[in-house]
């Protein structure tokens, strides 16, 4: 008389238990006592769907479903009285007939149920939450409750990707993930009214069915957003800042949000060195790399529309927001000259460095950033040059210039104006800004401009014939030589200092043989004020 229940399976967890008034979808194999088999769900290919205790279904299923869990398995045995009764089912149940039903319950929901969020990870920093209209990229597995998995972005290898609160999703899945961090994981379980409803989606999902959501949000950011800059450090002393048009080399390591690193400098050993403003990086890098010091460490978090757009590139998905953790090394401006700033100056400070003069200086070079290149005190000699004669970069013959000795100065330098693009390969990189500490050490006074050898008396009357020493009209270079050796060895000549002798003599000596037969007679020797004031009578 009454209906007997055989829970033959029942899940260890089971959050909720049929009631009445729920609605419910089960599988079912429907026989009699002696086995034969009468009807099965399992045949049709379908679920049967139907609200419990609302008369819908025999009373005996009405009673042997309350208290079911999901996944749960009962033998049912019902008598007739609580099924067909002694009328049966014409040419399918016979009158008076026990029946005996094996049931699987698949899905449970109630027409007053909401969506249901369970978060079992969040992260410990949460500057911002999903909001209306925001735009989320996520991963997720799609399950029905009994978990039977029906759609998942992780087998795609791609996220699914999506604006928030606009009708772009089903309605519970715009509730559930409102509120979520980036980096948070949630369950979102969804009632079929608030998802596909009666119909399904014509695919995976069938109709009535509860849909449990596994989410974890990537990326969340709105199409108003602006980049954002999280200064990390500035540098105490900080001179000078970054403006549209100036070059700047940098450091930077890009994330996505969710942390996983796309692309690093660091990794190449080499800076990223470009122009600021010009259209050369993103839009979003453009700006944000507006306003930095040397030294200065600063995270760029930049929007899609501002970065890579819907396209992406690369390891960089479509509508990605990046974060890019930079550190400026140095930059400069390409109307940038050289920048002297005297550290100090003797008080007897009259002779001062020109063109010419053979300079012997220390100086440590650095980058901006004050990565040490070079030190003359570690090699422990001084660097010698005749200024103003390109043995140095332009920018150093241009920071020696009108320096006294014992004076101590810092040269800064511009590419431009150092070692360009290029810079010297395994020593200073290209397109870097120089920063030279100098103290002069000694200067020897250069002669004019164009003169190699110079009197330091009156010349004599008869010089070609004072050279010529054998009397044979005719000088040799080693007559030459040897003559100019004593002049200088006497005080009476000075050779332009820093030069090899050797060399200076027989340029000197090439200048006056004037048809290149290796030996100069009174015809073709001439001092220079001689050839100047023949040029101008010729003129």
């Amino acid at each position: 008389t009454e209906i007997a229940v055989e829970r033959r399976f029942v899940p260890e967890s089971c959050p909720r238990a049929v009631r009445p008034g729920d609605f419910v979808r089960y599988h079912y194999l429907g026989a009699f006592p002696d086995g034969t088999r009468f009807d099965s769900s399992y045949d049709r290919g379908s679920t049967f769907n139907v609200f419990v205790g609302k008369g819908q279904l025999i009373a005996g299923m009405d009673q042997a479903l309350v208290g079911m869990c999901v996944n749960e398995r009962r033998f049912v045995k019902i008598p007739p009285k609580l099924a067909y009764g002694s009328e049966g089912v014409p040419g399918v149940i016979p009158p008076n007939a026990v029946l005996h039903f094996d049931v699987l319950l698949i899905d449970l929901w109630n027409s007053e149920d909401k969506v249901q969020i369970q978060t079992y990870f969040k992260p410990e920093k949460c500057p911002r939450t999903v909001q209306v209209s925001d735009f989320v990229r996520y991963h997720y597995n799609g399950t029905f409750l009994d978990g039977t998995l029906f759609d998942s972005s992780h087998n795609r290898m791609r996220t699914y990707d999506t604006y928030v609160g606009i009708g772009w999703l089903i309605p519970g899945m715009d509730q559930g993930l409102l509120g979520m961090c980036v980096g948070e994981k949630r369950i979102i379980t969804i009632p079929p009214f608030l998802a596909y409803g009666e119909d399904g989606d014509g695919k995976e999902i069938p109709g009535q069915a509860s849909l449990v959501f596994d989410v974890v949000l990537l990326d969340l950011h709105n199409p108003k957003d602006g980049i954002a800059i999280e200064n990390q450090l500035v540098p105490e002393s900080c001179e000078r800042r970054s403006q549209t048009g100036d070059f700047l080399r940098y450091h930077y390591n890009g994330t996505l949000l969710d942390g996983t690193l796309f692309d690093s400098s660091y990794s190449r050993n080499h800076t990223y060195d470009t122009y600021v403003g010009k259209g050369y990086v993103i839009a979003g890098m453009d700006e944000g790399l507006l306003g930095v010091c040397t030294g200065e460490k600063r995270r760029i978090i930049i929007p899609p529309h501002l970065g890579y757009g819907e396209e992406g590139r690369g390891k960089i998905p479509g509508s990605a927001v990046l974060v890019f953790d930079i550190h400026v090394v140095d930059f400069h401006n390409p109307s940038d000259s050289v920048s002297i700033t005297v550290n100090y100056k003797p008080s007897n400070c009259t002779v001062l460095s020109k063109k010419g003069d053979y300079l012997k200086y220390h100086y440590n070079a650095s980058l901006l950033d004050g990565t040490l290149l070079d030190s003359t005190h570690s090699l422990g000699k001084t660097y010698n040059i005749v200024l103003g004669l390109g043995q140095v970069v332009l920018g150093m013959d241009m920071g020696l210039q009108d320096m006294c000795v014992g004076e101590r100065r810092t040269v800064v330098i511009p590419p431009h104006l150092g070692y360009g693009e290029d810079g010297v390969e395994g020593e200073v990189p290209g397109s870097a800004v120089l920063v030279f500490d100098i103290e002069l050490l000694e200067l020897v006074s250069g002669l004019p401009e164009g003169y190699m050898f110079v009197w330091n008396g009156e010349v004599s009357p008869n010089l070609f014939e004072e050279i010529d020493q054998n009397h044979d009209g005719e000088v040799l270079l080693e007559e030459f030589s040897e003559y100019i050796q004593t002049q200088v060895d006497t005080g009476k000549g000075k050779l332009a200092p820093g030069f090899d002798f050797e060399k200076i003599v027989k340029n000197m000596f090439t200048n006056q043989d004037r048809d290149g037969n290796g030996k100069v007679t009174a015809e073709e020797f001439k001092l220079k004020d001689q050839e100047a004031k023949e040029e101008h009578d010729e003129l």
